[in-house]
């Protein structure tokens, strides 16, 4: 029989919903106009009747201010200048990824070392690393010295990295996340 798949949709960039003209549910509210400057509080009527003269629309943009705050502005534009802020927010935002690392019970040194090398190389550029450790069989008996094992590897990078998450167990899975802290 054959799998079928969907596609994923792409996520839609969030938009803030802001009352407009008759929408509007405050009776009065400060009103700014398109330069910027403060008209003062108006009745609800007296707005719509300044922003119909004017060409615009009258959005609330903060309806939880004492009293309301709204803007005479084409909503075309801002709506544009909204999703133009949210694309920026967005830009600037970085994104951490979590590296993995993955120990066994009986790993030799030289291996540890490179565990050790390829996670501090992780750290160096930023992502948080999760080190992990699979018990097999009868490694499951001695889960207090895979922790301590998970604990001294932990140790052996020094001062300069900070737990996120402590030592968990899993079923047969230990883990731990760390990361280097900003000094």
């Amino acid at each position: 029989m054959r799998k079928t798949f969907r596609r994923r949709q792409p996520a839609e960039v969030k938009q803030l919903k802001y009352p407009i003209n008759e929408a509007i549910q405050a009776a009065s509210f400060v009103v700014i106009d398109e330069d910027g400057k403060n008209l003062g509080v108006l009745e609800r009527e007296q707005a719509l009747s300044i922003a119909h003269e004017r060409g615009l629309d009258v959005i609330l943009v903060s309806p939880g201010a004492n009293p309301p705050v709204s803007k005479l502005i084409d909503q075309g534009k801002f709506r544009y200048e909204q999703e133009k802020q949210l694309r920026k927010q967005k830009a600037h935002q970085k994104k951490i990824e979590i590296k993995g690392v993955r120990l066994t019970f009986k790993m030799g040194v030289h291996d540890k070392e490179l565990r050790k090398m390829q996670a501090a190389r992780f750290m160096e550029k930023g992502h948080k690393v999760k080190i992990e450790m699979m018990l097999r069989g009868r490694e499951r008996q001695f889960g207090e010295m895979a922790i301590e094992n998970i604990k001294k590897f932990i140790n052996s990078f020094g001062q300069n990295i900070a737990l996120e998450q402590q030592v968990s167990i899993q079923g047969n899975r230990l883990s731990a996340i760390i990361y280097k802290k900003n000094s």
